[in-house]
């Protein structure tokens, strides 16, 4: 079908019929921004935004949804793909004169997932399973009221499980007599935490006190309110510096995702300092050895800007993961997120090693080296090096 202008084919389209939006097909002229994807969560939309390299993020109320469609696409993307919450999926490819013309494709989302032999059996492995009430899902729009899996969710639902088996390697023998001590440094708007919350309390069935912490009060207000919502009554939200936050107990697992920067480094210091037990780290936006990284013998890997970008954002990642072995801990760098999702799909998984001091000191003396050979080769000094060395500085 064929209308005039991209708002004349919106116009019948109520904000809360919408699910999801991609939009593609750029106009190189017009925007750096590869491709945006806004996708519901409860009364708002989380919006990302891809550069060749990179992803930004911010919120748009749902309400305004349909303004924001226009604005965005206006002169700039040639293509909205939009999933509607009765399952129905909307393409619309827009002329260079502004001409929209639209296809719809039959509802079929809203159904639970059929297992033949067409379609594999997709829960394998899952720790989350189809018919599962989980509340903060449902707020997201991946599963109905009903514990089905919204079908253009899938993908979030699999990203999901995907965290939630990263964790559980660590956690499903995992006995305790006292409550588990976990920070969430830079939670934002929590849309994990609270899925990490009902992991440990309502499938693990552990006592658990969790804290999100971060810089926005008015998003601290409202992932309080949801934590009440819930009934989570182990899991608070505090506005909170990662660099200078000071936990009222021993700590069990520091976890956090896409700070930014040296942020992450900031929450990985201090999670060494406070001998956690357990770190899960998803760094993002790895600027600060890019802006002053040289190197004499392989220049070849800074010489060019992108592969001088992607490099640094891997060096910095593989420094962190040597030191915190320095520091004692068994590191695991692993893929989180398909790259369809997100430039930045590493996590690293730290588990404080066993054996002591003795133990501890010999593997420091093995690593080191590497280390100290890479800030050379670079020469670099990252955060986490910094403060670590400035900690032992003091303590001698």
């Amino acid at each position: 079908m064929n209308y005039e202008s991209l708002d004349e084919a919106l116009r019948p389209l109520a904000s809360d019929a919408l699910q999801s939006i991609i939009f593609s097909n750029p106009v190189p002229s017009k925007t750096k921004y590869r491709k945006i994807r806004a996708e519901r969560n409860g009364d708002e939309f989380f919006v990302a935004s891809y550069t060749v390299t990179q992803v930004f993020h911010e919120s748009v109320p749902a309400a305004d949804i349909l303004s924001f469609c226009l604005k965005t696409a206006a002169e700039t993307y040639r293509q909205l793909n939009l999933w509607l919450n009765d399952g129905r999926v909307m393409e619309i490819l827009l002329s260079k004169k502004g001409k929209a013309h639209v296809s719809t494709s039959a509802a079929v989302q809203a159904t639970p997932l059929v297992r033949s032999k067409a379609l594999p059996n997709r829960q394998k492995n899952h720790i989350l399973q189809e018919g599962m009430i989980v509340p903060p899902l449902v707020d997201m729009g991946v599963i109905t009221p009903e514990g089905k899996i919204i079908r253009s969710r899938y993908d979030k639902f699999k990203q999901i499980n995907r965290f939630l088996e990263i964790i559980d390697d660590e956690y499903k023998d995992y006995v305790s007599d006292k409550p588990l001590r976990v920070i969430d440094f830079g939670c934002g708007k929590a849309y994990l935490t609270f899925v990490l919350y009902y992991y440990f309390a309502e499938i693990r069935h552990l006592a658990v006190n969790m804290t999100g912490l971060d810089l926005k009060t008015d998003v601290i207000e409202k992932c309080n309110l949801a934590a009440q919502k819930y009934g989570y009554t182990g899991l608070r939200f505090e506005v909170g510096d990662i660099a200078d936050y000071s936990p009222d107990d021993d700590i069990d697992m520091v976890i956090t995702l896409h700070a930014c920067d040296t942020a992450t480094d900031y929450a990985l210091y201090n999670a060494v300092t406070w001998n956690a037990k357990k770190i899960f780290s998803v760094p993002c936006c790895q600027h600060e050895i890019n802006k002053t990284i040289t190197s004499q013998h392989l220049n070849v890997l800074t010489r060019y800007g992108i592969i001088k970008e992607r490099f640094s954002a891997l060096l910095t990642d593989a420094l962190r993961a040597d030191i915190l072995e320095c520091c004692g801990y068994e590191t695991q760098v692993l893929e989180f997120i398909d790259l369809e999702h997100t430039p930045k799909n590493i996590m690293i998984r730290a588990v404080k090693r066993p054996g002591g001091p003795k133990a501890a000191e010999a593997r420091k003396q093995k690593m080191l080296p590497e280390i100290e050979a890479a800030l050379q080769e670079f020469p670099v000094k990252p955060t986490l090096y910094r403060l670590l060395l400035e900690k032992n500085s003091s303590e001698e």
